[in-house]
This record gives structure tokens, C-alpha cells and sequence, in this order.
């Protein structure tokens, strides 16, 4: 009988593999699709639909790490508020939605390449730590930008939370929300049991997210924010349930 701890090498092993080669073929697909993405958009979105279907499939046979998308996938133009728990819920994501950007922090912008992509895909840059001049600047970065459409994907926390970990949901969101006058497609999921925020060590498993049944728009913003708190954190908590039987 093998032991649990020979177990935990290997995975340990399989999950460093699984690390390096992602990076490389971060930069692979960005150094790639880069002359296309300097000329144009659609560039950009295929370069990152690329490489998170990679990531899906590379996680599934080189860590036993399988990938499950549940509910229906928005293709309109669209605010999709996502439980944030790892980098792979982010992947999921983009490798469903057709047209999608992101509200992100304003330190990713100086990544080399990394940065370079997030502008031309018309991500929302947020400073952090300047709450009432930030929150101005995303409402007008947004307006200025309303001509992409596609799905804008926001984390009403903002930033990861572990599994059964409770944070509040910020009043960011709900601007947005009344800001676009959309409906919004809550998300859930449990990627975080599988890809901790931090160390090498991936679980195997399957990772879910879940798309749940939109918000309709013109709610008052205390009454959005605290359904799409209910919603998200029932679902999610019941992933990870379904995740620890």
C-alpha cells in the first residue's frame, strides 16, 4: 500500500511541473499573439482564451485537476460578479466568456507584456487605497470605455478569499452595477480548495464554477449587494461541501 505521504510528493512534484510549464506557455502565447494584439482587440481575447484552455487541459492530465463549468454562459453584454478564491476561477472564466475584461488592481498595468494586454482587452485599472477618488475614476473609465460591451467581470470582494472564509462584499460592485444599468450574472465556485492562494501544491479533483441566475438590473444598490452576497456565498458554500464528500 502506498503511503500518504509518497501520495503528497508526487502531487508535490506533478504541481511544480504543472507551475513552470504555465508560466512558459504564459509567455509562449503572449510573445505569439503579440503583433496581432498591438493592431488589434480580438487579438488580445483570443491570445487569452488560448492560454486558459490550455491551462484547463494541461491541469487536467498533468495534476488530475479537472474543470467544471456550470449554469449558462453569458454572451451578451453583460456584469458578471465572481467569487474570487484563486487564479484558476479566473481562468475558468475567460475560457467560457466570449468578450471579456476585467476591474483589476492598477499595479498589474506595469507587467511587462502582462500589462500591455489588460489595456488592449479594456480592463478597468482601480488604485487601491484611494477609495473615493478610485471608485470615481473606475465610473469614469467605464463610461468612456461603454463602447467595448462584452462581459465585465468584477469581484465584489476584491481580492481572494479562501473556501469558508468571509470578507464583505464592497459597495465598488453595486456602483458598477447601477453605473451600467445591466443585469448581473452572479458566480460562484470552490477553485480555491483545489488552487490555494499561496505554495506550489495543486489537489487533485474538480474545480467548479457555476453561473447562477442573473440579478435583474435597476435594484437599489444596499438591496443588490446584499442578494448577490446571499447568492454567491450559498452556492459557493455548497460547492464546497460537495467538494469535501
Amino acid at each position: 500500500m502506498i503511503k500518504r505521504s509518497t501520495i503528497y510528493i508526487f502531487q508535490w512534484g506533478r504541481s511544480l511541473i504543472f507551475n513552470v510549464q504555465m508560466y512558459l506557455s504564459l509567455i509562449c502565447f503572449s510573445l505569439i499573439f503579440l503583433p496581432w494584439m498591438i493592431f488589434s482587440r480580438r487579438g488580445a481575447l483570443v491570445a487569452v482564451w488560448c492560454f486558459a484552455n490550455y491551462v484547463r487541459w494541461s491541469a487536467g492530465w498533468l495534476i488530475n485537476l479537472k474543470t467544471e463549468i456550470r449554469g449558462k454562459i453569458p454572451t451578451n453584454e453583460v456584469l458578471i460578479a465572481s467569487k474570487h478564491q484563486s487564479f484558476l476561477d479566473i481562468i475558468m472564466i475567460y475560457s467560457v466568456i466570449p468578450n471579456g475584461r476585467f476591474i483589476m488592481k492598477r499595479e498589474l498595468l506595469y507587467i511587462p507584456v502582462f500589462g500591455q494586454y489588460a489595456y488592449r482587452l479594456g480592463c478597468v485599472a482601480v488604485s487601491r487605497g484611494k477609495r473615493g477618488r478610485a471608485i470615481f475614476q473606475m465610473l469614469k473609465d467605464l463610461e468612456r470605455q461603454s463602447s467595448i460591451g462584452g462581459q465585465l467581470v468584477v469581484y465584489p470582494q476584491g481580492t481572494r478569499v479562501k473556501p469558508g472564509q468571509k470578507k464583505p462584499y464592497k459597495i465598488g460592485a453595486a456602483l458598477i452595477y447601477e453605473k451600467l444599468e445591466q443585469a448581473c450574472i452572479p458566480v460562484s465556485t470552490n477553485a480555491g480548495y483545489f488552487w490555494p492562494r499561496r505554495g506550489v501544491y495543486r489537489h487533485p479533483g474538480t474545480a467548479v464554477i457555476e453561473f447562477l441566475d442573473p440579478i435583474s438590473p435597476k435594484l437599489d444598490k444596499g438591496h443588490f449587494l446584499k442578494k448577490l452576497e446571499v447568492v454567491i456565498e450559498t452556492s459557493s458554500d455548497q460547492l464546497l461541501l460537495e467538494t469535501k464528500h
